[in-house]
């Protein structure tokens, strides 16, 4: 395969020549697809449940650790910050499929999704303190439970926002070409 010098950029870039360049197999010109075909929303949901829920998993036995040691709006605040963004990676790339050849989730992506983390947290926040309020010492089995009750019930919620506004599939006009990152090359 030849290779030519493309010299129109301050930073000259090596590209192969575009009768050289792989057509893909669903024959679209230059190996971009329109848009990766959509998951459907059983196999959608499955696997936010399988995702979103090992880490909801991971974040109550964090919360455990952290019972009597840290507050628990405090842990919770944490907590819910870093299973967010764990969690939009991985929807990103497995639940939704839109990480396919794009690598991680952008910032717009996390933005997006930082959303549902407020209506995440003030939902298993309060469930837990109201807990607190019906139930003045509750065993910590008891708060494990109402907590991650709250997180399901959260986690429905948030899968319908992800799926309609923050990884909905746009298709690309017919004739415009479609743009991914890592296929773009900028002229300085």
């Amino acid at each position: 395969m030849g290779l030519t010098q493309n010299t129109t950029s301050a930073a000259s870039a090596v590209v192969p020549p575009a009768a050289e360049r792989a057509a893909p197999a669903d024959g679209t010109p230059g190996g971009a697809a329109p848009y990766a075909p959509a998951r459907g929303p059983v196999a959608a949901f499955a696997r936010f449940v399988l995702c979103g829920g090992g880490v909801s998993l991971l974040s109550s036995g964090v919360l455990l650790l952290a019972a009597g040691r840290v507050p628990f709006t405090a842990a919770n605040a944490v907590v819910t910050v870093a299973s967010t963004l764990l969690a939009t990676e991985l929807h990103h790339r497995f639940t939704f499929g839109t990480g396919a050849g794009n690598g991680r989730a952008g910032w717009r992506i996390h933005g997006k999704s930082a959303l549902t983390l407020v209506f995440a947290y003030l939902f298993t926040t309060a469930a837990v303190l109201v807990l607190g309020v019906l139930h003045p010492n509750p065993s910590p089995l008891l708060a494990q439970a109402v907590y991650l009750a709250a997180s399901a019930l959260a986690g429905i919620g948030r899968f319908l926002a992800l799926r309609l506004l923050v990884f909905a599939r746009r298709p690309t006009p017919q004739g415009a070409p479609a743009l991914h990152r890592g296929k773009v090359a900028v002229a300085a």
